[in-house]
């Protein structure tokens, strides 16, 4: 067992451990008091959610619109994990953990609510001066001094939890697969595409979260769109097979399956992948899309929460849906019941090969390409963020060279080790950020209830 097997197998075993039940709990217990205390948000206030995304406050401190930061947001979670991340979870549990990815779409947009409002609510500001906002400034302006080792604990974990390891690794699996024989594929050749994977993320990186901001802002409803295109044709070519894929996904989620040991424990096991990988997409209680709204000119933090919300029913709710839709449409390439097959983005690539001969696996490719870019110049914001932070805002920006030079390393490390590293720092993030949450849940609803009593036309 070479080395980079045996760090795989360690961070998994780590990651099990972290990012089981309490992480599960945690989060769904979490999204539910959400949904209730917030008096069904999501869904009684979706249409002004939507009407939100109109008002414009550019008079307001901050450093983007509304609309960019909820681009950016969506930029960020609309990526590999709706692609590569559905199909694991298919390949895992089976059609059933896409039920438990609607639950978690939605409950992931009351979480989201709370992480908006509150980010506008308690802004701080960096070593410049300048505002900004996100977990470590909700949890020490909102609680207190105090409480800044929770806030370190946040951005420590955030430095590595923003790293882009998935989207390099899998970006780089599929243009090597795809253009290159298996046999021929190398580290060098690995290496190599990572090189370029970095030098086009650093072009928009480099620029900062305004840069960020507009190049989002157009690439998100693009890249969306055209992915939505090709579903749609994948679908109205196989209208047939649509009821059946519907009927599994609903049985399969209260099913027990035999090939996970039968029994109320495979069911379990079922919900729990579909919420760990929809958690991946959504980030709904990680705390990241805090740090982008809190960045919006937006006075009214009520109206941030509305527009912070709409992110899971996007990423979880429509491209999860059109990606499982699509891979559930061809049940010949899935592997065999309980296989726990790593290699997501190569189901996924199978499953539109078949479906659109051809030409599928390219189209898949290059909307694969958008969706990974787009992730990444994202996150880089979210590192730096962190970094500042933690170091000040002039070393802090030193930060995206670390990131640049990971996304280089992602390149070349095992799919399976980077899946434990992602979910394991994407946990150690949501803890301090629930704990602020759920602390200050009450001053959320209390500006949501003047909110509504007064902008009842909006």
């Amino acid at each position: 067992m070479d080395f980079w097997e045996k760090l795989g197998d360690t961070i998994v075993v780590i990651s099990d451990a972290v990012c089981g039940y309490p992480f599960f709990i945690l989060l769904v217990g979490g999204g539910l008091f959400f949904l209730f205390y917030s008096g069904f948000a999501p869904l009684r206030h979706f249409g002004k959610a939507v009407q939100a995304l109109r008002v414009k406050d550019s008079a307001s401190a901050g450093q983007i619109s509304s609309f960019e930061a909820l681009s950016t947001a969506i930029a960020a979670t609309v990526g590999m994990g709706n692609i590569a991340g559905v199909a694991i979870a298919i390949s895992i549990g089976g059609a059933g953990t896409i039920f438990w990815m609607w639950v978690s779409a939605l409950l992931g947009m009351a979480t989201k609510f709370f992480e908006g409002t509150l980010a506008v609510m308690y802004k701080g500001r960096d070593s410049d001066g300048v505002v900004q906002g996100g977990p470590m400034y909700v949890i020490t302006q909102g609680l207190g001094a105090k409480w800044k080792p929770l806030a370190v604990f946040f951005a420590v974990s955030g430095l590595f939890g923003t790293l882009c390891t998935m989207q390099s690794n899998q970006i780089t699996e599929a243009l090597t697969t795809t253009f290159i024989a298996p046999e021929k594929i190398t580290v060098t050749t690995r290496l190599i595409t990572g090189l370029i994977i970095a030098a086009l993320v650093a072009v928009v990186a480099l620029g900062g979260i305004k840069r960020i901001g507009k190049v989002a802002s157009r690439l998100t409803p693009f890249m969306v769109g055209a992915y939505f295109l090709l579903v749609f044709y994948i679908l109205a070519t196989h209208l047939g097979s649509i009821p059946g894929v519907f009927r599994e996904i609903f049985v399969g989620a209260f099913t027990p399956r035999a090939a996970l040991g039968g029994g109320i424990a495979s069911v379990i096991t079922v919900a729990l992948t579909g919420v760990r990988r929809a958690v991946f997409v959504n980030e709904a209680g990680v705390g990241t899309a805090s740090m982008v709204h809190g960045a919006s000119k937006n006075s009214e933090p009520v109206r941030e929460g509305l527009v912070a919300m709409l992110g899971p029913s996007i990423d979880s709710g429509l491209v999860c849906t059109l990606t499982a839709l699509a891979i559930l449409i061809q049940k010949d390439v899935l592997p065999q019941a309980g296989m726990s097959s790593m290699q997501g983005l190569q189901l996924a690539l199978n499953s539109f090969a078949v479906s659109v001969p051809v030409v599928g696996r390219y189209l898949l490719l290059a909307i694969l390409l958008i969706f990974a870019f787009s992730t990444m110049f994202s996150y880089s914001y979210y590192g730096t963020k962190c970094a500042s932070y933690l170091f000040g805002v002039k070393k802090g920006k030193y930060y995206i060279y670390f990131y640049l030079c990971m996304i280089i390393v992602a390149a070349v490390v095992p799919l399976r080790a980077v899946v434990g590293f992602v979910d394991l720092t994407f946990a150690l993030m949501a803890f301090p950020n629930m704990i602020a949450l759920f602390a200050l849940a009450p001053r959320a609803k209390k500006a949501m209830n003047k909110y509504f009593d007064k902008y009842k036309g909006l």
